[in-house]
C-alpha cells in the first residue's frame, strides 16, 4: 500500500508513519512543519519507501500533486489549539474545515477512495451520557475546534455518499506518548521546570479526563481500517478508565520527586470549551478485538519521561 499521511511530522502522525513503514508499506508524509518537527522523521528517512513533502493543505495545486498515486489517506493535520481557539477563530475554519475539504477534493481528483479522518471526542461537547457512545446526539458545540471537526466529519460522510469513498472517522480522547508536544503534561512539566515549588492549575483539579497512549491509538486505527466493513465507520478511541486532573498532578510530581504547592484557579472548566468530564464508550472498537495496553497513569509517566529526555521540544515550542 502507498499511504499518504497529512500532519506526518507531528506527534501522532510521525508515530503512524513509523508503524506503516515497519509494516512494509510506502509512505508519503505531508506537513507544513508549523507544529510538527522534521527530526521526528529521522528514522523514517532511512527507508527508500518514505518520502517527505513540506507543504500546506491550503495550497491546493501542491496538495493535488502530492496525493497522486496514493492508495489511502490518513488525514491527521489540524489546528488542535482548543484552549486559545476564541483568539483566532479563523484558524479552526481554515486548518480544520477547509483543509479537510481540500484533502477530499485532492483525493477525488486523483481517484483515491479511502480515508481515515482524525476527529475528536470534543464533538460531543458536554455530553449527557457516560461513557459516551458514537450514536450519542451532538449537543451545542462548546469549542471552535469541536465545531470545525463536526464540519469535517460531515464532509467525509457526504463524500462517501456522493463520490463512493470509504471513510473511517476516529473520535479521540487526548493522546499521550513519545513525541508529545502539547497538552497538560507538557504544560505542567514546563511550569515545574521553571519553578518546582509551585504549580498553577486552571480549574479546580476535579475535571475528569480520559487519555490514550499513542501506540494503543495506532493499534486501534490500523485494526479498524482493516476490519471495518461499512462505507462510513465511526469509532470512539479512549481508555476504559478516566482520572481527575489532581491524579495526573500526583503522578507527575511523584515521578519528578517534588512536592510543589498546587494553586488552583477555581471553577469546573479551565477554559472555554473545556469539558469537565470526558469518557468515551469504546465498545464498538473493542468488538473488533482491540484492547489498550497502557493505563492512563502509565501513559502520563511515559510521556513525562520522554519530555525529560527531549527537552529541546520545550524550547522549540516556547
Amino acid at each position: 500500500m502507498r499511504y499518504f499521511v497529512t500532519g506526518g511530522a507531528g506527534f501522532i502522525g510521525s508515530n503512524l508513519v513509523d508503524r506503516l513503514l515497519a509494516g512494509g508499506h510506502e509512505v508519503i508524509a505531508y506537513d507544513n512543519l508549523s507544529t510538527g518537527f522534521s527530526r521526528f522523521l529521522a528514522g523514517a528517512r532511512s527507508f527508500d519507501r518514505f518520502r517527505f513533502i513540506e507543504g500546506d493543505l491550503l495550497d491546493e495545486p501542491a496538495l493535488n500533486a502530492a496525493v497522486a498515486g496514493a492508495d489511502f489517506v490518513f488525514h491527521l493535520a489540524a489546528n488542535a489549539d482548543v484552549r486559545f481557539g476564541t483568539e483566532h477563530p479563523r484558524k479552526d475554519l481554515e486548518q480544520n474545515t477547509i483543509a479537510t475539504y481540500n484533502v477530499l477534493e485532492a483525493m477525488r481528483a486523483n481517484g483515491v477512495k479511502r480515508i481515515a479522518f482524525w476527529s475528536t471526542g470534543s464533538v460531543y461537547g458536554e455530553a449527557a451520557v457516560f461513557p459516551t457512545p458514537e450514536d450519542a446526539p451532538f449537543p451545542i458545540q462548546t469549542s471552535l475546534y469541536g465545531a470545525s471537526k463536526v464540519a469535517g466529519e460531515a464532509m467525509v460522510s457526504a463524500y462517501c455518499e456522493g463520490f463512493g469513498f470509504q471513510g473511517t472517522i476516529f473520535r479521540f480522547v487526548s493522546i499521550l506518548g513519545p513525541r508529545y508536544t502539547h497538552g497538560h503534561v507538557f504544560d505542567f512539566y514546563k511550569k515545574l521546570l521553571a519553578d518546582p515549588t509551585r504549580l498553577p492549575v486552571l480549574g479546580d483539579g476535579r475535571q475528569r479526563k480520559s487519555y490514550l497512549h499513542v501506540d494503543d491509538a495506532i493499534d486501534a486505527i490500523l485494526l479498524a481500517i482493516d476490519k471495518a466493513p461499512g462505507k462510513l465507520n465511526i469509532f470512539n478511541l479512549g481508555a476504559q478508565e478516566y482520572c481527575e486532573v489532581r491524579d495526573s498532578i500526583r503522578w507527575i510530581t511523584a515521578h519528578l520527586g517534588i512536592e510543589p504547592k498546587i494553586e488552583f484557579a477555581g471553577g469546573q472548566r479551565g477554559w472555554i470549551g473545556d469539558s469537565p468530564f470526558i469518557f468515551l464508550d469504546t465498545t464498538k472498537i473493542r468488538a473488533l478485538g482491540w484492547t489498550p495496553r497502557h493505563s492512563i497513569g502509565e501513559g502520563i509517566v511515559r510521556t513525562l519521561t520522554w519530555l525529560m529526555e527531549n527537552q529541546w521540544v520545550l524550547e522549540q515550542r516556547s
